[in-house]
């Protein structure tokens, strides 16, 4: 069920009069229901795959509990090692089963080699590469004594299936959100509004700028042989914004539903396309992945300690397996890779928290500088979604070489530019509200302090107006429900 579809218009309203309805006074009932629309929500793309869900929340609950009995490090670490496999023995077999055999096959071809290996036609399941990682977190943070283990099997299934966030995060750490399901919530208006506020623009995100950007990002990177340099600069930069208003989007949707329901939700972005450096973007790009990596993988490994060889090490591996998290495909590592060499100068130089603070804070434009910087990350950032986008590496690299042209610094053909006018005076428009609003959670959280009862319905209707307007007559899937 998408966000952006009449059937969740239906099924959110029915479902928030339930649960504040039937078990407002009883928080295993209103766990219970919470678990019984998750699985709707989740079986209306593909029934066949709740059994994965509800295996891997038996798996870590019952791995949970046995960690709380056990004593012995090596029976924990021998149960916290079940634990990993289980999850990603069933992400890597779903999601990478054909990449690494076809991958396989390619490595001899090389050689001269024909190798014979049937691959299968898997179906990846929606929503899987955040699960499996949201109930990891469970069962390493139980490991690690930083939580106790929940004995509530009811509350930990509405934890590991809770529908907002289900199939594309926000990636929550049970420390966070699994004691939510275990205390009593009431109603609170105010945090309903706010929850609908910030679906309304998350909303706009997607069904505005990420579905408007996208009509002209397909069309110049699935013809990209037929454009301008200019052009091409152009897709990848209408990329850019697709994929953060569209991920982002769902954050955003994700996070005001689940106040709907009495629950908060972390951040997941922060205005990365404010980011003066390529270290502030990747505390700022979705930040529930990137602290997934940097809690369980990155210190670990060693973090900052020991020499800078060994931080190097630990960033590469961070960013290569980050990118392969994305897919099954080689663009994602290059994308990964080249981002880690992004961040290896900052690093080098000690310079990767230089930026810790919002830019231009308490003031209406940034300084020349910031400025600069903010436009020469972005820059970097584009580059790299190349790679993300692209089809394979031969496509990427093909798209690149056709940046090189001296066509560069010439305006876009006329045909593009006249159809894309709408929808650069909408990106123009996004970026003021986003800039305007970059001190609060989200860009529309604050209107609320600043503005007038008519003024702030006035915007409201403005962008039901423009929802209405600029919205594609056929649902569009997210991105992320690919990964």
């Amino acid at each position: 069920m998408l966000f952006n579809s009449l059937d969740f218009a239906i099924f959110l309203p029915i479902v928030f009069a339930l649960y504040w309805t039937i078990g407002h006074k009883n928080i295993k009932w209103q766990n219970a229901f919470i678990v019984i629309a998750s699985y709707v929500f989740y079986g209306w793309w593909d029934y066949r795959f709740l059994s994965l869900i509800l295996f891997s929340t038996l798996v870590d609950y019952t791995i949970g509990l046995s960690l709380k009995n056990k004593k012995k490090p090596s029976t924990r670490k021998a149960l916290l090692w079940i634990s990993i496999i289980v999850n990603i023995g069933f992400l890597g077999f779903f999601k990478y089963y054909n990449f690494f055999i076809d991958s396989f096959i390619d490595a001899f071809s090389l050689f001269g080699h024909t190798v014979n290996a049937n691959t299968l036609n898997i179906i990846l399941p929606v929503g899987i590469s955040f699960y499996t990682f949201q109930t990891l977190s469970y069962t390493i943070d139980v490991y690690r004594r930083k939580l106790e283990p929940t004995s509530d099997l009811i509350g930990f299934s509405a934890f590991v299936c809770f529908f907002p966030q289900l199939v594309a995060g926000p990636i929550e750490r049970a420390t966070h959100l699994l004691p939510q399901f275990h205390k009593a919530r009431k109603f609170s208006y105010d945090s309903a509004i706010d929850g609908l506020r910030q679906i309304l623009w998350g909303l706009f995100k997607k069904m505005v700028i990420a579905d408007n950007c996208a009509r002209f990002a397909n069309e110049i990177f699935n013809n990209y042989g037929e454009y301008s340099a200019s052009t091409l600069f152009m897709g990848a930069v209408f990329f850019a914004f697709q994929i953060y208003g569209d991920f982002s989007g769902y954050s955003d949707i994700a996070i005001g539903t689940s106040r709907l329901f009495g629950f908060d939700l972390r951040q997941n972005f922060a205005y990365p396309y404010f980011s003066r450096d390529m270290a502030e973007f990747w505390r700022r790009w979705h930040i529930s992945l990137s602290t997934w990596f940097r809690d369980y993988v990155y210190i670990p490994l060693g973090g900052s300690k020991g020499t800078k060889w060994i931080q190097i090490r630990n960033v590469f591996i961070v960013f290569i397996v980050s990118g392969f998290w994305h897919g099954a495909n080689w663009t994602f590592l290059a994308w990964g890779a080249l981002n880690a060499l992004y961040f290896l100068p900052l690093l080098i130089f000690n310079k990767n928290r230089s930026h810790l603070n919002i830019v231009a804070r308490n003031k209406l434009l940034p300084s020349i500088k910031e400025m600069s910087s903010i436009i020469f990350t972005f820059l970097l950032t584009v580059f790299a979604w190349i790679f993300f986008r692209s089809e394979n590496l031969s496509h990427a690299f093909n798209y690149i070489e056709g940046l090189t042209s001296f066509d560069l610094f010439t305006l876009p053909e006329y045909i593009i530019r006249k159809k894309v006018y709408p929808t650069v005076l909408l990106l123009v428009f996004f970026f003021i509200v986003e800039w305007l609003g970059r001190n609060h959670k989200y860009a529309i959280e604050g209107i609320k302090e600043k503005t007038s009862l008519v003024a702030r319905w006035g915007f409201y209707a403005f962008v039901i107006f423009l929802i209405g307007m600029y919205m594609e007559t056929d649902e569009s899937p997210f991105i992320y429900f690919q990964f």
